[in-house]
């Protein structure tokens, strides 16, 4: 993946002499020692990571984790204390004066939490004010305007005034005047916090609709976990002004880097997060190979593990179906020499490796024995038991499963 903006030891500290802050950092100490020392706030603490083309990166933080203002170093509203931010390779803290504007008007715009819009401006001319700013001729940027407002859903509201909309329709032309210049990267700090929680749900929507079509590069400022989990590609967790955790909804729920990270999900249905294969075992006492196993070795298989089903594959661990000890001795006493195969069970359901918990719970429950799983070339790779998924429901930890190589 190509990189669009990397942050290289990013540091900020509020305060008169700055300079006595960042020694302390280099020797270790924390931000409140830091301030009871110096009365400098570090806002920022060394922090490094890479957004890629195209991902919504979503940064997180509790109030005063440092999170905004390290948005406002990305495009240099704030200028850093030390560190760097590359855009493109370049880094922007090398850039002129006449060079940032430029940036900020072609490349990195920028979405606020308040909306922010010019009460006394249509809709359209709000869109398109910053290219007037810029230097464009006015029938140019209006259709440029008028563009943008008809994929945010406002095409006919482009002679409005702001006071005439909801909260929802406001917020989305503060998102359109972003978009009018056709940015590459788009800046939102805490965009939709403001808004109701329908009405910031459908934004959510709104925006990953908008990024499956463009695949803008996104840097998206949140407190709200389930809001990062909804539109964010990768996510990073700030605590005092460190970057403590970058990774993905599942990397980060799976491994948290500590318990600050483990408490922002503690209340949320991580069945959305967990797919099949993560709750699933390698049932491998009960795996039969149809053309190794006869009936026979496959019954006697079974009742030396104690297991009352047996999951077939064939030689490259395609999965061909499920028997059971009572099918395996109906065919023994019918025809005696069948294969196993004649004595798979008829309706055998199973779920895609990536299908989510949340989506089991139906055929996990009609299902006689535990659910086989499959991946998209139909390989077994496990199956799931009710237990094993009432233990994730539980939040209880999920012990980690050594899987037969396949």
């Amino acid at each position: 993946m190509k990189s669009k903006l990397e942050v290289k030891n990013l540091c900020k500290v509020f305060g008169g002499c700055p300079e006595e802050a960042m020694r302390l950092v280099g020797e270790g100490l924390e931000r409140t020692e830091i301030f009871a020392l110096t009365g400098q706030s570090l806002a920022v603490n060394n922090a490094t990571f890479t957004v890629y083309e195209g991902e919504i990166f979503v940064v997180m933080g509790l109030s005063g984790s440092g999170k905004s203002t390290l948005v406002r170093l990305l495009n240099r509203l704030i200028d850093p204390t030390s560190g760097q931010v590359m855009f493109d390779g370049v880094d922007i803290a090398s850039m002129s004066e006449a060079q940032l504007r430029e940036l900020r008007r072609r490349h990195i715009s920028m979405v606020f939490q308040s909306f922010a819009l010019m009460p006394h401006l249509t809709v359209l001319q709000n869109v398109a004010f910053g290219l007037e700013l810029a230097g464009e001729p006015r029938t140019m940027r209006n259709q440029k305007a008028q563009k943008v407002l008809d994929q945010v859903g406002l095409g006919t509201r482009s002679d409005s005034f702001p006071h005439e909309l909801s909260g929802g329709m406001q917020q989305r032309v503060g998102l359109a005047r972003a978009l009018a210049s056709d940015p590459s990267v788009l800046l939102m700090d805490e965009a939709f916090s403001a808004l109701d929680p329908m009405i910031r749900a459908e934004m959510q929507d709104e925006l990953v609709k908008l990024q499956r079509k463009d695949k803008r590069t996104i840097i998206f400022i949140s407190h709200d976990i389930e809001e990062a989990f909804r539109i964010g590609d990768r996510i990073a967790i700030m605590q005092d002004g460190i970057v403590v955790q970058v990774g993905t909804k599942e990397e980060i729920v799976k491994q948290p880097r500590n318990d600050y990270v483990r408490s922002f999900f503690k209340n949320v249905d991580v069945t959305h997060v967990y797919s099949a294969l993560d709750v699933s075992d390698m049932p491998s006492d009960s795996v039969l190979n149809a053309s190794q196993s006869s009936l026979h070795e496959a019954r006697a298989q079974l009742l030396a593990s104690d297991h009352e089903f047996g999951y077939v594959v064939d030689e490259t661990r395609k999965f061909l179906g499920v028997v059971s000890i009572k099918s395996l001795d109906a065919e023994i006493r019918a025809k005696g020499q069948s294969t196993l195969m004649s004595a798979l069970l008829v309706i055998i359901p199973s779920v895609l490796s990536t299908t989510s918990v949340s989506n089991l719970y139906n055929t996990l429950a009609n299902c006689q024995h535990d659910l086989p799983v499959v991946d998209a070339d139909g390989q077994f790779r496990g199956a799931i038991s009710r237990s094993r998924v009432f233990e994730l429901l539980g939040r209880r930890p999920l012990a980690t499963d050594e899987r037969m190589a396949g």
